[in-house]
């Protein structure tokens, strides 16, 4: 039984997503003690507990300790079974996160996979559904994975009732992933709002236009269905044979020039850096590649999510995870 403190490192749900993950991949049980102690809600939350019964529904497991604020889980995975599955979050949790931890077991299956999840799709702490279509996918798939995603229905936070539609095929051929220069950059910017009027999304790719140089037929604004009012601004940067996606979300009181200050912040910031993988980024590679064949990319300074990964995935595995720093930029190696 593998021991794992939650309030280690970074403190929140990474540590319980990757450790499910690993525990179905691997086989081999865990105890997670101290879940989010240091969080104001300490304990299992709704979002948490639709990972753990996803996770579940998928390895056959049994489980002790799943129930809302339990700061105690015990799993015990019996396999990784293929098939079609549906899981349902009643809030606006992030449906992308049940997703992921689903994912990387469903990669193991000895069949393809269908999951259908509900809940949020685009909603701050947490991947959107262009980080996960256009960024972490398809590196996804140059490690040697194929999976795809449709997005049906768009879901903000608060409201929901968004929905994923993913197809998992078994993971026969592993590659290395090298990913440590960036050549040709084309920005992309789009605002998608629902029940918000549509001068807030064009106020926001106009600063990204003006801030980062963007190609006006390369912005746009899109109003779309979802039971909820909400608003997404995504930057795409296209590197040519992958992409990076950078994110920031409004909300009620929120003027539109502070969600697109905090996208362009961020995009700015890794385009400074002169490194081809995000922050964010950085920290999804992680599992793929040490369930892979490993490889090494350049990114940013690690984040505590990025660190208490790295932490957790060594409780699972037996593999050398380095970061070393040259100047602004780190090279993070993964061998397996």
């Amino acid at each position: 039984m593998i021991e794992i403190d939650g309030s280690h490192g970074e403190g929140g749900g990474q540590v319980l997503r990757t450790s499910l993950a690993l525990s179905i991949v691997t086989g081999k049980p865990f105890r997670l003690f101290n879940i989010r102690a240091g969080r104001p809600n300490a304990g299992l939350q709704n979002q948490h507990l639709a990972c753990v019964n996803a996770a579940q529904q998928i390895s056959g497991a049994d489980v002790e300790g799943a129930k809302i604020g339990s700061r105690e889980l015990l799993f015990e995975p019996a396999g990784v079974f293929a098939g079609n599955y549906y899981f349902k979050m009643d809030t606006a949790g992030s449906a992308g996160l049940v997703l992921q931890t689903v994912l990387p077991a469903l990669l193991h299956a000895d069949a393809a996979s269908s999951v259908r999840v509900t809940g949020g799709t685009h909603n701050a702490w947490a991947p959107p559904a262009e980080f996960l279509q256009r960024a972490f996918l398809p590196l996804l798939g140059r490690m040697g994975a194929e999976a795809t995603l449709t997005l049906e229905q768009h879901g903000f936070y608060p409201a929901g009732g968004g929905l994923y539609q993913a197809d998992i095929k078994p993971w026969e051929n592993r590659t290395r992933l090298k990913l440590l220069d960036r050549r040709e950059l084309r920005w992309e910017a789009h605002a998608l709002l629902s029940r918000v009027p549509l001068h807030v999304g064009e106020r926001e790719v106009n600063i990204v236009q003006s801030r980062l140089h963007v190609r006006e037929n390369r912005c746009w604004v899109r109003e779309v269905q979802s039971p909820g009012p909400g608003n997404a601004l995504t930057i795409v940067a296209d590197c040519g044979d992958f992409c990076e996606v950078f994110s920031a979300f409004g909300k009620r009181g929120k003027p539109a020039e502070k969600v697109a200050k905090e996208a362009c912040n961020e995009a700015e910031r890794w385009l400074e850096a002169g490194v081809p993988v995000g922050e964010h980024l950085a920290d999804q590679l992680l599992l793929p590649m040490a369930l892979g064949a490993g490889g090494r990319f350049r990114t940013l300074e690690p984040s505590g999510h990025t660190r208490t990964n790295i932490e957790t995935i060594r409780k699972f595995l037996d593999v050398r995870i380095t970061c070393e720093q040259s100047g602004d930029a780190w090279t993070i190696s993964v061998e397996s």
